[in-house]
């Protein structure tokens, strides 16, 4: 579940950037984007952890 919240929020991220580049109507301001990619980054930590956790069973 962590790493499908991880991919979300990339794309919102992504998405957030490829509309500030093409038409200037980005809707995330720079410490929205810098919030979005640390969610990205704990929720992959997350993920990762539980899968090598999982491998070890």
């Amino acid at each position: 579940m962590p790493l499908i919240g991880a991919m979300v929020l990339l794309v919102i991220f992504a998405v957030n950037v490829g509309l500030g580049s093409a038409s200037n109507s980005a809707f995330l301001n720079d410490v929205g984007e810098m919030l979005v990619l640390l969610g990205v980054a704990v929720l992959f930590v997350i993920a990762i952890l539980k899968k090598e956790a999982d491998a070890k069973k």
